[in-house]
């Protein structure tokens, strides 16, 4: 029944991306031929920032999809990456758009454009009715959102100020025939693409460069892990990093010898899922301090020599598949 659910909830998801993406990419060509048209910067920026829902969209349901393929000895993570990936070229190029929207806006304080302040009017309204369509598709239903669904719904929303600009400037143009309001207004709706492009270039390059995600502190992990369970002394050679919306651990942890090696790698295990959702982690338990160098990263104390210890790894999800081996050095 679990699976079912999983799969259903996933399903719904789809869904309902698939359809506010395709919602989203009508209206942007709409906006970007009515931009052509009625000679509106506005309406081309508001394009740009709705280029930039149309890849948080895609982006989340991307995820969706490759999120359901199981990895392989290829690709033992699966294919998660390529949304980081895509995410990153996209956000290079929508500091491209928002260099050349700029450019114009500038030019045109010295040369004005004439504007079609009807067109531009119905076309920004059109924009902002397609935004509220998507956010209602994101954001209606009972089955369950996951972070890309909520994050993509979040993305819609703040475009509604962009749109709300163009309808703001055509009205503006239509009742007075002041024409500079449209670079005027690109040029704020440029700065909404330019804050969501940085954001979306930051956080992609992040999980390339194979940095910590910035929702855990792996300070805070470390010092939490050595304060609730009796056992764990010493925690380091922490590895922190992510895949998709996974994030990945190995650490190493000095422990006092358990009675029962098992059953403390499984609270080791329990701690780091139930307090920082940590699914997938590869603990390496050792009996006395770590003498490298590369030992300081994430300890709580200063080493010391002596380097016998036992390993345990689990490369599943859970702690019913934790497996074992021990070594001596």
């Amino acid at each position: 029944m679990a699976h079912t659910h999983t799969h259903s909830g996933q399903d719904s998801n789809r869904t309902r991306l698939a359809a506010a993406f395709g919602v989203t990419v009508v209206f942007m060509v709409a906006e970007v031929i009515g931009g052509w048209l009625s000679g509106s910067l506005a309406l081309l920026a508001d394009a740009g920032h709705m280029l930039t829902d149309g890849a948080a969209l895609l982006m989340a349901l991307l995820a969706v999809h490759f999120s359901r393929r199981k990895p392989n000895a290829r690709h033992t993570f699966g294919l998660l990456r390529l949304t980081t990936v895509a995410a990153f070229v996209n956000a290079i190029a929508l500091l491209g758009i928002t260099a050349l929207i700029v450019w114009e806006a500038v030019r045109r304080f010295a040369d004005p454009q004439p504007v079609t302040g009807g067109l531009m009017l119905g076309i920004a309204i059109g924009g902002l009715l397609a935004n509220l369509l998507s956010f209602w598709l994101l954001d209606h239903g009972s089955g369950e959102k996951n972070l890309n669904v909520r994050a993509a719904a979040l993305h819609v929303m703040g475009d509604l100020l962009g749109s709300v600009g163009a309808i703001v400037a055509a009205v503006i143009i239509l009742l007075t025939g002041w024409t500079p309001i449209d670079p005027i207004l690109s040029l704020l709706v440029s700065l909404l693409v330019l804050r969501s492009a940085w954001s979306l270039l930051r956080e992609s390059l992040q999980e390339l460069l194979e940095g910590a995600p910035h929702s855990l502190d792996v300070n805070k992990l470390t010092r939490d892990l050595t304060l609730n369970i009796a056992e764990v002394r010493n925690i380091h050679h922490v590895h922190l990093w992510q895949v998709g919306e996974k994030p990945m651990l190995t650490l190493h942890a000095q422990v006092i010898p358990p009675y029962d090696h098992d059953a403390l790698l499984h609270r080791i295990h329990d701690y780091l899922r139930e307090n920082y959702q940590i699914a997938h982690a590869t603990v390496q338990m050792e009996y006395q301090p770590c003498a490298g160098a590369e030992c300081e990263l994430g300890s709580g104390s200063a080493a010391a020599t002596g380097h016998d210890h036992s390993h345990s790894h689990d490369h599943d999800h859970g702690p019913a598949h934790v497996k074992g081996d021990k070594h001596t050095h």
